[in-house]
């Protein structure tokens, strides 16, 4: 009887992969309709639980926001080193977007403490000798519906995120053709997007700065192309920031403007917004943030921790008992390569390595693959890790800062084995 029950759980597993009329056993995840809002509870679910829309150049994506824009990339996008363009996530703080640009007449204005002040045209830009480097874009708040207690802001998933090969002109090029004036402190970026942004704020153009003695700046790009494609219009069209190992926050869209500055920026979004607490990973407490205990810096003080994630199998359909799985997925870490990814089939009790996919850089994803064999029918619980060549290893506890930001805590994935 046991015998026939097992051969029935295996004939309906496959005859579900077959396109047969029996329905496969998946997780309840899969079976259940997402709700509209989850909370006050951690967001289970991969990404935030949003409706799907289409933008120009974009294929479907999950839609947080439309004002300013705000698309989550699904899972599945997520099984290559690569970050196609069209799935990219797209993360805008203002409403107020540039639809069309005029190459002809734009130009990139370098001004400020230059000795050389410059009016560079795209054509300028082409002549000047470029470089390319693949690095991963990821949103400051990615995963931010995991907080306990939540926090405001968009409720990410785990897709506010991409890798990409990026080609362009690298900062230093342009800082030497203008050259900084004794005094200069500061870099400010300023791009096309404006809006309201918070009331009295003074925060209706988006800016920000990196010292001017930041090594960020020597692996820095102005971009022009994404994957040997031109920028799309929402991840930055014609001019991107790439700012290899930071936060997204840095990494400016639509790049009109460079000022060489003499004192430290002021402005909203460098002074008031996307700051930590200056703790050794920026995590704090609800109760000292609001006794005024927490002192807080730039999220530019932090390079973005390494982290890993599962992206296959991803609950929506059976394993099998006996046969091998492929448990797929990414890493990456702002510290440089990843060295290490371990997978876990039991909760994180015990762990395995990973095989690593080809190296694309220090900053870049890097896929991995681990197979795996049930031995029963049941549920379990896949976990993932990943080492930096820092020795940073993802942690197995969460943080907690007024953002929500900089979350690394292990990612798990439950399956069910049938057979």
């Amino acid at each position: 009887m046991r015998s026939l029950k097992r051969r029935s759980l295996l004939a309906a597993g496959l005859g579900a992969l077959a396109g047969g009329l029996v329905r496969a056993q998946t997780s309840p995840q899969a079976e259940e309709a997402l709700p509209s809002f989850t909370g006050p509870g951690p967001n289970p679910y991969w990404t935030g639980v949003n409706p799907y829309v289409v933008y120009p150049q974009k294929l479907p994506l999950l839609r947080l926001t439309d004002r300013g824009v705000q698309l989550e990339t699904p899972r599945a996008y997520f099984l290559t080193a690569l970050t196609p363009n069209p799935a990219f996530y797209v993360r805008y703080h203002l409403d107020i977007l540039p639809n069309a640009i005029d190459l002809a007449k734009w130009r990139l204005n370098l001004e400020g403490n230059f000795e050389r002040p410059q009016r560079l045209s795209f054509d300028d830009l082409l002549k000047l000798e470029s470089r390319s480097i693949v690095a991963v874009n990821q949103c400051s708040g990615n995963s931010r519906s995991r907080f306990q207690p939540r926090v405001p802001g968009g409720q990410w998933g785990n897709g506010a995120m991409g890798c990409a090969k990026w080609t362009g002109i690298p900062l230093k090029a342009l800082l030497e053709i203008a050259k900084p004036k004794p005094g200069t402190v500061q870099i400010q970026f300023e791009g096309l997007d404006r809006g309201h942004g918070p009331e009295g704020k003074g925060s209706s153009r988006f800016m920000k700065s990196l010292d001017l003695n930041d090594p960020v700046l020597e692996e820095c790009l102005l971009a022009y192309a994404m994957n040997d494609e031109p920028l799309p219009m929402l991840n930055g069209f014609p001019l991107r920031l790439v700012v290899p190992g930071k936060f997204a926050t840095y990494w400016l869209k639509h790049v009109t403007w460079m000022r060489a500055l003499t004192e430290e920026d002021k402005n909203f979004w460098m002074a008031s917004a996307y700051r930590v607490p200056d703790t050794p990973n920026g995590s704090t407490t609800p109760e000292d943030v609001a006794a005024g205990k927490v002192k807080t810096v730039p999220i530019g003080h932090f390079n973005m921790p390494v982290r890993s994630f599962i992206v296959d199998p991803d609950g929506s359909a059976p394993l099998i008992k006996g046969m091998k799985a492929a448990v797929r997925g990414v890493a990456f870490s702002g510290n440089g390569r990843v060295v290490k990814v371990e997978v876990s089939a039991d909760g994180g009790r015990s762990w395995g390595v990973a095989a690593l996919g080809e190296y694309l850089g220090p900053y870049a994803f890097r896929t991995f693959t681990y197979f795996w064999t049930p031995k029963a029918p049941g549920r379990y619980t896949l976990a993932v890790r990943a080492t930096d060549e820092k020795g940073n290893v993802q942690p197995d506890q969460g943080i907690w800062n007024p953002g929500g930001y900089l979350w690394n805590k292990i990612e798990r994935q439950e399956v069910v084995v049938i057979g």
